[in-house]
């Protein structure tokens, strides 16, 4: 990921180079916009950028987008925490669940995440999707039947 992140800024940097190198030599911002097959007002602002501050105007920042609201001891103190397992935390079972990461991260930062976006800090810190190879022990195969027979069909009737 970092990787690709890395040639990304390289070849916007590349391409803000060479508008650098176009308004050095005369080129209009339509030019450069056509050239560069970047919109007019991108072009305008690159411009503007350069008359200022020269290429030095135009360098990419050094990260793209939104600072990331967890970093390197923040990452490690959840680390921990996952690792001593779900039950560690008083939770029923040992499966960790995205809500329930969401609170331990809650609990160990006070950084409050939306569920959905939890899965991206996991694969950041390394953590992957697990699933278990074998079915729960307290599973209860009749009782499942049961309700499959009796319950479904009327929950089916009631969903359309």
């Amino acid at each position: 990921m970092a990787e690709a992140a890395r040639r990304r800024r390289e070849a916007l940097q590349e391409r803000r180079d060479r508008a650098a190198e176009m308004f050095r030599g005369g080129a209009t911002q339509a030019m450069v916009a056509q050239d560069l097959r970047v919109s007019r007002v991108t072009a305008m602002r690159w411009h503007h950028a350069w008359q200022r501050k020269g290429a030095g105007g135009l360098a990419v920042a050094d990260r793209l987008g939104r600072p990331p609201r967890l970093e390197g001891k923040q990452l490690e103190r959840i680390d921990r925490r996952l690792r001593r397992g779900a039950r560690g935390h008083g939770y029923g079972t040992e499966v960790w669940t995205l809500r329930r990461v969401t609170e331990v991260i809650a609990q160990a930062t006070g950084v409050r995440y939306h569920v959905g976006h939890v899965g991206r800090i996991l694969r950041r810190m390394g953590w992957s999707l697990q699933r278990p190879t074998t079915r729960a022990r307290e599973r209860d195969e009749d009782a499942i039947r049961e309700w499959v027979k009796s319950r479904w069909p009327d929950l089916k009737k009631t969903s359309g």
